[in-house]
């Protein structure tokens, strides 16, 4: 009667009846010979392993119905999850549970608010198929033997899920977290966080003993907030959730409650009417489902405030923390929530002996605690007398109690706990980070994702680049000594070259003097060796573990995200690049905002070394055999296989280095051998119109977001084409081009800069099978864009065009309106007659609808809604935001199966095209 053993039923209802007398008959003989204060904790750990034991198995049968088991050994990579194949171009639901995970990954990639639906649809059987069925099932039943112990617990033995049951979503996350790598983890926490889907933050794992703490996973996710000081002016601030800190409060169950602690969390994190299910709930679409493994799952999400006092619930970020399952099973994980939040609400129907004894080794905490109760459904009497008890242990007092029945009030239940935490956050609390948070997991025993091996050296490495960075400018300078003026020069040296080549009779004295300065130039670069910065990115990029060169690429991003950058504040609407700025226009020849130190600036001297060797090589200056970068072009290529975007449009000098983009796909060519067809999209449009984004979206790519996160030139990225589907489609792979915010919005009145402009248009949609045209409003097409249409009509090189119109403003927007498509279609304005007078035909320029690219009835003119839904930081993505994306991915790869989209290209003729443009 003393072993707290015999309430385990109750615990945990699951276990079948036999295996639950055997684990208490064994835990009450080591109850019996346990003494001292801590007697709880141990009997809870000793409950623990005896429980993962069963739940042993039921981890490898979901795994193995769900497909994953072959993702034990060699885990499930992100490249794996980005592959185009035939699934891409289906908008198909899910038949048997070997499906869910690739239809969890593909709708959240799409930010997909239904990604979380493990709903199937069956293929209905015969007749027949369910009486036999049923028969069978007659048949074993009559072997029972009613004497038997086991009779009793088939009411009580719950089945692991079958193709007829659907799966419960957690089971389904964590099923594919613990499949997955550390860098396919990462993107779906960062997917995740967009959705505004709560987020794993301690994954169990009862098949091989212990719990991980998911840091790595989340060191990617950054949110903007307004950042309100109690003197001065506010302002917004971005940083990573793992680095900031912020008050934690935990939502715990004891034994059973009535009450949903992910309801009332969803309700306590939703402004206003409009409640969003962060926490999935029992309430939603199967989430009544029992779930298998996922118990001892600790979630977390976050409270953003946006500055705005009718949507604010708190002043500040704030941290809420849910644990799946009971305290009494999963001990280690609530001690973790003890440890890191300022308070910790356990709901409960009842508080036994059992509960008492392990809430009373919790006596030395200095966390505060509220119970929130259902007296109707428990035992009224001894829940108090324990919680009288417990008044003076957990230092409470009444009002630390509170009474949550059906007849309650839920938006005064909501407004009473949102006073407690707001009166909690105006008291000196305990703030912490995700990083704090792994510290105190690491002193309990939990397993931190990011401790590896690999991890750790490439941190190494990155902190001995950044620590020597005090200033970026500096740095540049003293450090990246082939960029800057050096760069500059010589870019414009060879564009007077090819300038000259073009003429009708280029004066060789001038020719010739092109040639000395450029060599004068690539001499003085060649001169210079590799700074130890640079050549400890060159070590970390030449690590012969794919692994940890990763790592090293997600370490260096973050890390120089830190170090010496001019912090941007800017509101969170434009956090993924969807509001255009208003006002003038801006020199393209100077930089639109500060760009800050980053990857691709070490690349961008690799890049450099490589020209000036090849230069002088090419020019007879300088032996072949005395080379010393040539295998520079090789390590890159490896990068852009591995997913990195590479710089293909150099965003300093707007100019492209031709030597290092052909010697980088020449070494492309030669390691992708037989698969090197290619389709090449690009996407150009006014800066601010939401072009990234859509890629990322669309393809699940990198592409930098936002004029405060990333640089300015055009960026390349590559996606491969499943080898079951490369026939269908016509090529291996897809190169995707990003012109980030190389093309402006409007026309000047002359010369450079709309020349500029209009070259890097010509040359982006001329190297391409597909252009996406992003346009804010349809009317307001670049004179850059148009003038470069006019270029390639010339050349015969029309790519297939789609235009896209991103709602930037208004989410409620339908479709598309019939007036956008008149103006997009009706004679030029200004603007495009500026165009057709640059290129000297006057008054003779045709209509827009009279190019070739216009056919009004091939669907060339697309509208995708608002993006959010609701106000950032706390809004989620629109679901038709990413249902229109999808369509549109759909459309553009059946254009490319059809041939729509020019002649599709291999590698080799890539580079010729590179050089003639």
């Amino acid at each position: 009667s003393e072993s707290p053993g015999f309430n385990l039923g109750e615990v945990a209802p699951e276990i079948k009846a036999s295996e639950r007398r055997t684990a208490v008959a064994i835990a009450d003989l080591e109850w019996r010979e346990m003494e001292g204060d801590d007697c709880e904790f141990r009997y809870g750990a000793l409950m623990s392993s005896f429980l993962s034991t069963v739940e042993r198995s039921r981890l490898q049968e979901m795994l193995s119905l769900l497909g994953l088991e072959t993702y034990q050994v060699q885990k499930l990579s992100l490249q794996d999850s980005l592959q185009i194949s035939f699934d891409s171009m289906k908008n198909w639901a899910p038949q048997v549970p070997k499906d869910l995970p690739w239809n969890f990954l593909r709708k959240l990639q799409a930010l997909n608010a239904d990604a979380r639906n493990t709903t199937m649809v069956l293929d209905v059987l015969p007749d027949a198929r369910p009486v036999e069925k049923e028969s069978q099932m007659e048949e074993e039943i009559i072997y029972w033997d009613p004497a038997d112990d086991l009779a009793a617990d088939i009411y009580s033995f719950s089945e692991l899920p079958t193709p007829d049951t659907p799966v419960n979503p957690l089971d389904l996350l964590c099923a594919l977290l613990l499949s997955s790598d550390s860098f396919l983890q990462q993107e779906i926490a960062l997917k995740m966080a967009l959705c505004q889907f709560a987020l794993p933050l301690v994954l169990p794992d009862s098949e091989n003993h212990y719990h991980t703490f998911l840091l790595w996973a989340m060191r990617g996710i950054v949110r903007t907030w307004w950042s309100q000081p109690p003197r001065g002016m506010g302002s917004f601030r971005e940083d990573s959730v793992v680095l900031s800190r912020a008050p934690a409060f935990a939502f715990v169950r004891m034994d059973v409650s009535s009450n949903s602690k992910s309801q009332l969390l969803n309700a306590v994190l939703s402004p206003g009417h409009r409640q969003w299910d962060c926490f999935w709930h029992r309430d939603l679409n199967l989430g009544t489902n029992a779930r298998e493994i996922s118990d001892g799952l600790v979630e977390i999400s976050w409270f953003f405030p946006s500055g705005r006092e009718d949507l604010d619930i708190f002043p500040e970020p704030v941290a809420f923390l849910n644990l799946r399952g009971d305290i009494g099973s999963h001990w280690l994980q609530f001690k973790l929530l003890t440890e890191i939040s300022s308070a910790v609400f356990i709901l409960t129907d009842n508080i036994s002996k059992k509960e008492y004894k392990l809430l009373y080794s919790m006596k030395e905490s200095t966390t505060k605690y509220y119970f929130i109760l259902s007296p109707y459904r428990g035992k009224r009497n001894t829940n108090l007398r324990f919680l009288n008890k417990l008044i003076p242990v957990l230092k409470i007092d009444h009002s630390h109690v509170l009474v949550k029945v059906s007849s309650t009030d839920s938006d005064s239940f909501v407004k009473r706990i949102r006073a407690i935490v707001g009166n909690v956050l105006r008291a000196p609390c305990r703030r912490v980070s995700v990083e704090d948070m792994a510290h105190a997991a690491r002193k309990l025993g939990l397993k931190v994702d990011e401790d590896c091996e690999e991890c750790q050296k490439a941190k190494d490495r990155m902190e001995r680049i950044t620590r020597k960075i005090k200033d970026s400018d500096a740095y540049r300078r003293d450090e990246l000594r082939l960029q800057g003026d050096p760069w500059r020069k010589a870019a414009q040296v060879e564009k007077e070259f090819c300038q000259l080549q073009w003429a009708v009779d280029p004066p060789e004295k001038h020719r010739a003097e092109l040639r000395r300065r450029l060599l004068e130039l690539r001499m003085q670069q060649n001169g210079h060796d590799p700074s130890s910065g640079v050549q400890e990115f060159i070590s970390g990029i030449s690590s012969p573990s794919l692994s940890e060169k990763q790592y090293f690429l997600r370490w260096m991003e973050w890390g120089l995200a830190r170090v010496a950058q001019p912090r941007l504040r800017q509101p969170p609407e434009t956090l993924l690049t969807l509001r255009p700025k208003h006002g003038g226009t801006t020199d393209v020849g100077e930089p639109l905002w500060p760009e800050p130190l980053g990857v691709e600036h070490f690349l961008r001297e690799m890049g450099q070394f490589y020209e000036a060797e090849s230069c002088l090589v090419e020019a007879g200056r300088l032996p072949a055999g005395q080379r010393r970068f040539a295998h520079f072009p090789g390590l890159a290529s490896e990068l852009l296989l591995t997913g990195l975007p590479l710089e293909l449009i150099d965003g300093s000098t707007l100019s492209m280095p031709v030597r290092w983009v052909t010697g980088l796909l020449k070494e492309l060519h030669v390691r992708l051998e037989r698969r090197s067809r290619l389709v090449v999209l690009s996407t150009v449009g006014v800066p601010g119109t939401g072009k990234s984004t859509l890629l990322n979206t669309m393809f699940g790519l990198r592409f930098a977001t936002g004029k405060s996160c990333g640089p300015r030139g055009a960026f390349m990225q590559l996606i491969t084409v499943a080898e079951g589907f490369s026939q269908d489609l016509g090529c291996d792979h897809i190169l995707v081009i990003d012109s980030g915010g190389l093309i402006g919005g409007a026309l000047t009145s002359a010369g450079d800069r709309f020349e500029l402009e209009a070259s890097l248009a010509t040359l982006l949609m001329g190297l391409s099978n597909v252009t996406v045209i992003s346009l804010a409003e349809t009317k307001d097409i670049p004179a850059a864009i148009l003038h470069a249409f006019l270029r390639l009509e010339k050349t015969g090189h029309m790519p297939n065009y789609q235009f896209v119109y991103q709602n930037l403003h208004d989410v409620s927007v339908p479709g598309p309106r019939p007036r956008d498509k008149r103006q997009l279609l009706d004679p030029p304005g200004d603007l495009s007659r500026a165009a057709a007078q640059m290129e000297k035909q006057g008054d003779g320029f045709r209509a827009l609808a009279g190019l070739a690219f216009c056919d009004p009835e091939k669907q060339h003119i697309w509208h995708i809604p608002g993006l959010w839904h609701g106000a950032p930081p706390m809004a989620a993505v629109s679901l038709a935001y990413s249902e229109a994306i999808f369509e549109l991915k759909r459309c553009l790869l059946e254009n490319i199966r059809n041939g729509l989209s020019n002649q599709n290209k291999n590698i080799q003729q890539l580079i010729e095209l590179v050089r003639r443009l």
